[in-house]
């Protein structure tokens, strides 16, 4: 009988759940040896921002990672005092009773009477206590761990080995000064992963973009080789239920490397890569396009081909945009076009369109829409156009034989401000955009972006 015992609880360690739990313990402390931690000597993860794939991948972590309170701590920051509405608080409380599990946990923790309160209007909730309990206020139909929540900036970042991004472009350099202020005594930078997409556009002294790992980098001092991008193809809810998905991270080879390995799980594969600019890049710019793709899907009722004819059409956009700002980007293909491809399909920017093509929204709402937060494709357009419309970055018209801005080669973003930031037309604009027998077609476009030639240093702040 002993020897049974013996034998069963050999195969456990082998196939179970404690030699799951032992091969992670041996993944992290492998990390920690690489950031030269020593025993007793915690490794500090905060998330800046708690957005849906900033608390999704905070979250993961803590799913992952957060059993070995020895050896590691996860939390998250996000800005105390913004109110949950009672309809969102309604629909919350919905889908904690459609979920046992949920139930059951907040019933342990004797959290669960606050959510009866907020849905009959007795109490109001907040957004930072209802994460503490995992609840992302832009994704509240997926419940999360439970998380360590600090309100306090100084008090998240201030001793963290690791940092990641969660918060929105538009944000990122106003975080990250008030962080470098409590910066000042480090004696070695930290790393920094950014997930934020979107760009930022400067005339002065040349055109050129500003994108969120830079923002880091002059807000802060941290070294670039500290400071890495991690792009998708993702939706965040789907990927902590475990649906099957990839991601790359990029930037230096001295961190990218060993991160890749930590973060990778059976169900999100994350791989490595050096075309930190490309990546970047093609993250804020496939939310411009997004935000159109879901329009076409609107005014088409999800025609397959219109919506096809646009992907073609926004995809060569793309390229053509990304030549222009490094001298051999990587090809639009494998997780790169994937990401491309899941966004303009699902995700809060398509969804943006849809609704203000449906006429659900209206443009005088903002960027910012509750129980989705803040829409990034919408400063992308304004920004990427503002930058390309300037002269002083001219290329050859294929057609007219004369230098043209190269905004006047990407008639869809052209299309998108108009509507967007300049709101001149309306939505069926994109449809007639891609309706114009003048239209070049996008082979044109990419061979144009493929020539050496076309390269423009000065787009990154580069001589």
């Amino acid at each position: 009988m002993v020897g049974n015992i013996e034998v069963m609880t050999s195969s456990l360690f082998q196939n179970g759940s404690i030699s799951n739990h032992n091969s992670l313990e041996e993944k992290l402390d492998e990390f920690r040896r690489v950031l030269g931690k020593s025993d007793g000597d915690l490794l500090k993860i905060v998330g800046v921002g708690a957005g849906a794939w900033g608390s999704v991948f905070a979250a993961l972590l803590q799913d992952t990672y957060g059993k070995f309170r020895d050896k590691v701590q996860i939390r998250i920051w996000r800005r105390a005092g913004r109110a949950v509405d009672r309809e969102t608080a309604k629909l919350l409380f919905e889908v904690i009773n459609s979920r046992e599990d949920v139930l059951r946990r907040l019933i342990r923790r004797c959290a669960y009477l606050k959510y009866v309160e907020a849905r009959l209007g007795d109490r109001v909730l907040y957004a930072d206590e209802i994460l503490k309990d995992g609840f992302c206020l832009n994704m509240i139909d997926t419940p999360l761990s439970p998380m360590k929540v600090v309100t306090n900036l100084q008090e998240a970042v201030w001793d963290a080995d690791i940092v990641v991004n969660g918060v929105p472009s538009t944000e990122t350099r106003e975080v990250f000064e008030e962080i470098s202020i409590y910066w000042k005594e480090r004696i070695s930078p930290p790393i920094i992963v950014s997930l934020s997409k979107g760009i930022e556009a400067a005339l002065d002294p040349v055109p050129h973009i500003i994108t969120p790992t830079q923002m880091i980098n002059r807000a802060t001092g941290v070294p670039l080789e500290n400071i890495l991008y991690l792009g998708g193809p993702n939706i965040a809810s789907e990927i902590y239920n475990k649906e099957y998905a990839n991601a790359r991270i990029c930037g230096a080879e001295k961190w990218r490397v060993p991160l890749a390995k930590f973060l990778r799980q059976p169900h999100f594969i994350v791989w490595d890569n050096s075309d930190l600019v490309t990546h970047e890049v093609m993250g804020g710019l496939k939310n411009v396009y997004a935000i159109g793709a879901g329009m076409v899907a609107a005014l088409t009722n999800e025609s397959a081909t219109s919506k096809s004819v646009y992907f073609a059409h926004c995809t060569s956009e793309m390229i053509f945009i990304t030549h222009l700002l490094t001298k051999e980007p990587e090809k639009l293909a494998g997780p790169l076009l994937a990401d491309t491809y899941v966004t303009l399909l699902k995700g809060r920017n398509a969804w943006y369109g849809q609704m203000i093509a449906k006429g659900e929204l209206s443009l005088d709402m903002g960027d910012s829409i509750s129980g989705k937060g803040m829409i990034q494709g919408v400063s992308a357009v304004g920004a990427f156009f503002e930058l390309l419309s300037q002269s002083s970055l001219s290329v050859l018209h294929p057609n007219e034989k004369k230098p043209v801005a190269p905004v006047e080669l990407c008639p869809i973003l052209k299309t998108l401000y108009k509507i967007l930031i300049k709101r001149e037309q309306g939505p069926r604009a994109i449809l007639q955009a891609l309706r114009d027998e003048n239209l070049n077609d996008p082979r044109e476009r990419i061979e144009i972006a493929q020539s050496h030639a076309f390269y423009k240093p000065s787009l990154l702040g580069q001589p």
